[in-house]
């Protein structure tokens, strides 16, 4: 009743799930991502223990192919079971049961495998595949890609109600995309605004501006955070903090004279800060 994909990046090693279906909080039930460890979907009659069993598996040393085996070994209603598994090493395991409902099917790829059950159409998984190998970007963009594909492609007999993405990136700061939409008409849509908001936020958070940065090489940055998701908050703080610290004059000014004619909360926001760069403009817009 679901569609899915289970992928791992070759150059980060983050691992992730994307998914989307015609029930609600999907999120809560199919993907499973522990970092350095592993991902599973499981789906179609859903086995949830699949997921911790599963990890726990990979953890204690199986790879993928052996640790589906395990599940699908005390496992009751194997034939009604979709679930796919991607070790920490990128290596796919995917189960299809012969009684999941048409049309189902998988495809196994490079670091990655497609899988889908009860589509209105063949051809599904095979869609999600194709847009998933041509996806620029870091992993959960190119998971984005997949699910689009899959819902253009055909998706859930029944429709759409709920999406997520969860993906895990290793590193001393360990970083988890967790997004889900629980219960909408378009919830591939709103996925991707989620996306957007994150990937902004990352743009900015990620670009390593110092105080020899140039201040236009900062304004693009701002500006490409604003193309991916327009929002007042992330106007202001690049205002404050990052304008401020690179030792701008008339851009932070500028950006706040503007901000607060349409939304003045945050200028009395402003007023109540004592970081640095706040106090460096609070004169500016004292009451």
């Amino acid at each position: 009743m679901t569609y899915s994909i289970v992928a791992r990046d070759p150059v980060s090693g983050a691992l992730g799930v994307g998914v989307q279906t015609h029930q609600p909080a999907v999120g809560a039930i199919v993907p499973w991502v522990k970092v350095a460890v592993g991902a599973i979907a499981t789906q179609s009659f859903a086995n949830i223990n699949f997921g911790p069993q599963g990890l726990a598996l990979l953890e204690a040393g199986l790879d993928a192919k052996r640790a589906l085996a395990a599940i699908l070994a005390g496992d009751d209603l194997v034939q009604r079971r979709q679930v796919a598994i991607i070790d920490n090493s990128g290596a796919p395991a995917v189960h299809t049961g012969s009684d999941c409902i048409p049309f189902a099917g998988q495809v196994v790829g490079s670091g990655y495998s497609t899988q889908a059950n009860m589509m209105t159409t063949e051809g599904v998984p095979e869609a999600m595949a194709s847009a998933y190998d041509a996806a620029p970007g870091p992993l959960a963009n190119r998971i984005m890609a997949a699910l689009d594909a899959g819902q253009a492609a055909g998706g859930d007999i029944r429709g759409s109600q709920s999406a997520a993405i969860l993906v895990r990136e290793p590193g001393p700061l360990s970083s988890t995309w967790d997004l889900r939409i629980d219960n909408s008409t378009e919830p591939l849509v709103e996925l991707r605004r989620l996306l957007n908001i994150r990937r902004a936020d990352q743009l900015l958070a990620s670009s390593q501006f110092g105080e020899s940065t140039p201040i236009e090489l900062a304004m693009s940055a701002h500006a490409e955070a604003n193309r991916l998701y327009p929002s007042d908050e992330q106007t202001f703080w690049f205002a404050v903090d990052t304008l401020t610290s690179l030792g701008a004059e008339g851009e932070p000014i500028d950006m706040l004279e503007m901000l607060f004619l349409r939304a003045p909360q945050w200028r009395e926001l402003l007023l109540r800060l004592t970081l640095p760069g706040a106090l460096a403009l609070r004169s500016r817009f004292a009451r």
